[in-house]
C-alpha cells in the first residue's frame, strides 16, 4: 500500500539592519525590527494563519486518516512568539490533533553542520528541547536546514538518537534508484533516509499557480492518479516543502487550499494512507543504503550547497563566523548566543550568491550581493569584538582547547552525579513503600500480643 509522506518547514528571515564601519564597536544591535514584524505578519496573514486553519481542518475532519509533519527554526519561533501569537496558538492546535510530527532541526536554520560539529550539536540539541517544551513531544526525525545531508552529517545525526531524517532525493545520489522507497545512512544504518520527490513536491510549491505549466489547472484527483500509478512496490512518497509555499509562492487565488483539502479523500478512494516520518522509519525496511560523499540540498537545479558557500564571499564570511565558534561555545551570555543564532541563519549567506539561479531573489535592503557581504562583515566584525572581550585574542588554541575538555569533562561529571542522584531517589522511594506497611504490622502484632495476654490473664483468674 503506498503512502504519502507530507511535511512542511516554517522559517523565518531575521532581517539585519544597515549597519555603517563606524558603527563596530558603538552599536551592538543588528536587526530591523519594524522589517521583522512586517515580513512576518505579512506571511502569516497571507500563508501560515489559512495553511495551519486547513491542515486543522483536515486532520479533524478526516477522522486520523490525514497525517502530516512540520519543523519550525528556533529562532522562527522566537520571532513568531514576538509578533505573530496567533501562528503559535495554532500549532497548538494542530498538535492537540495527534495528527501532526513535529521535528527536529538547527535551532538557528544556520550551517553548522558544515563547518563545526560541537556548534551543530548544541543547537540541535537546544531545537530539541524547544519542541519538547512547546508541543510536548520527543523529536525523533531530523532534517537538516534546506535538507542539506552527507555520509557524515548522517553519521553525526544518528550518534544523536534520531531514528530517520528527511533528504533530498538528488538525481545525481539516486542514480536509477528511485525515492520512493526507504534507505538508511552509509556511516550508521540504524539512521534511516526519507528521500524527496522533488518533481511530486514542486508541482505544487513551485508550478501549481503557472498558466504555461502543461498541467495546469491541477486537480486532487489527477496529482492523486500520478501516486497510484507509480510501480506497486514503491510504497514512500515523499512530499516536502515550505508552508510559505501555501500562500506566497502560490497565492490563495489559485484555490491551492481547496486542492490541498481534496488530497486526503482522492487518496483515499485510490487505497493511498498518510503517515507520519516516524511511522514510516519505524513499520518499514530499509532497502539499501545511500551514499553522499558531498553535501547535497534541495536548492537549485544542482542540489548542492553552492547558494550559500558558491563564491569567495560567501565562503570568505562563513569562515569569519566559525572562527570564533570555540570561544562561544563556552560562553553563557544570552545576548551573543541569540546573536550567534541569528547571524548564523542560512539567508545571510544566501544573499550574497552571485548564482544566475532563474528564480528571483529577494535580498531585502541590499542592492547587490558585495552590498550584503559588506554589511553581514560590519556586523560580524562587532559581533567577533564582543565575543574576544569575553575570551581574548592572545588565548591560543591549545588553552582553549584545555578549558573546553575541562568544561566537558564537568558536564560529564554533572551527568553521572545527576543520575546517580536519580537512582538514590528512586532507591529512596522504594525503601519508603517498603517501610511503610512495617508500622501497620507491628501495631496489628501488639494488638494480637495484647490480646492474648488478656485471655491468658483470664484463664488463671478462672
Amino acid at each position: 500500500m503506498k503512502t504519502i509522506c507530507l511535511y512542511f518547514e516554517i522559517h523565518q528571515i531575521i532581517h539585519l539592519k544597515r549597519y555603517r564601519f563606524f558603527e563596530i564597536g558603538t552599536d551592538h544591535y543588528y536587526y530591523d525590527d519594524y522589517a521583522n514584524e512586517q515580513s512576518i505578519n505579512e506571511v502569516a496573514e497571507r500563508s501560515y494563519i489559512p495553511a495551519l486553519k486547513t491542515l486543522i481542518e483536515m486532520a479533524k475532519s478526516n477522522e486520523g486518516a490525514f497525517k502530516v509533519a512540520l519543523s519550525v527554526s528556533g529562532v522562527a519561533l522566537e520571532q513568531l512568539e514576538i509578533y505573530a501569537p496567533a501562528v503559535i496558538e495554532l500549532l497548538h492546535e494542530l498538535n492537540a490533533t495527534g495528527c501532526c510530527e513535529f521535528i527536529c532541526e538547527p535551532y538557528s536554520h544556520g550551517l553548522s553542520s558544515l563547518k563545526n560539529e560541537d556548534c551543530f550539536r548544541e543547537e540541535v540539541e537546544a531545537m530539541r528541547k524547544k519542541v519538547k517544551d512547546f508541543f510536548g513531544q520527543e523529536p525523533k526525525v531530523f532534517r537538516n536546514s534546506s535538507l542539506i545531508y552527507d555520509n557524515e552529517i548522517g553519521g553525526i545525526v544518528a550518534s544523536m538518537g534520531f531514528k530517520g531524517m528527511l533528504v533530498e532525493g538528488a538525481k545525481h545520489v539516486l542514480g536509477w534508484k528511485s525515492p520512493h522507497y526507504l534507505y538508511h545512512c552509509a556511516e550508521n544504518p540504524n539512521l534511516k533516509l526519507l528521500m524527496r520527490d522533488f518533481k511530486l513536491s514542486d508541482d505544487i510549491s513551485l508550478r501549481f499557480s503557472n498558466t504555461e505549466w502543461n498541467e495546469y489547472p491541477l486537480f486532487a484527483d489527477t496529482y492523486t492518479n500520478w501516486i497510484a500509478s507509480l510501480p506497486e512496490n514503491e510504497q514512500v512518497i515523499n512530499i516536502f516543502m515550505e508552508l510559505s509555499a501555501l500562500g506566497m509562492a502560490q497565492p490563495l487565488s489559485s484555490n491551492i487550499l481547496e486542492f490541498l483539502k481534496a488530497l486526503p479523500a482522492c487518496a483515499k478512494q485510490r487505497g493511498i494512507t498518510f503517515s507520519t516520518p516516524t511511522e514510516i522509519v519505524t513499520k518499514l525496511k530499509s532497502v539499501d543504503m545511500v551514499d553522499v560523499p558531498y553535501p547535497m540540498s534541495w536548492s537549485d537545479e544542482e542540489r548542492d550547497i553552492s547558494p550559500w558557500l558558491g563564491n569567495v564571499m560567501q565562503r570568505e564570511a562563513f569562515n569569519k563566523l566559525y572562527s570564533v565558534a570555540e570561544r562561544v561555545y563556552l560562553c553563557n551570555d544570552r545576548r551573543i548566543k541569540q546573536d550567534w543564532y541569528y547571524l548564523q541563519a542560512s539567508n545571510n549567506f544566501r544573499f550574497m550568491t552571485t548564482k544566475d539561479t532563474g528564480v528571483g531573489l529577494n535580498r531585502g535592503i541590499y542592492d547587490s550581493p558585495y552590498d550584503a557581504f559588506t554589511n553581514y562583515m560590519n556586523i560580524l566584525g562587532d559581533f567577533i569584538g564582543r565575543v574576544n572581550a569575553l575570551y581574548p585574542v592572545d588565548m591560543d588554541d591549545e588553552e582553549l582547547n584545555s578549558l573546553l575538555t575541562t568544561i566537558k569533562n564537568q558536564e560529564n561529571e554533572l551527568v553521572q552525579l545527576t543520575d546517580e542522584v536519580k537512582k538514590l531517589q528512586a532507591e529512596l522511594k522504594k525503601a519508603e513503600a517498603n517501610a511503610e506497611p512495617a508500622p501497620k504490622k507491628t501495631a496489628a502484632r501488639k494488638t494480637a500480643s495484647s490480646a492474648a495476654k488478656k485471655t491468658a490473664a483470664k484463664k488463671d483468674a478462672k
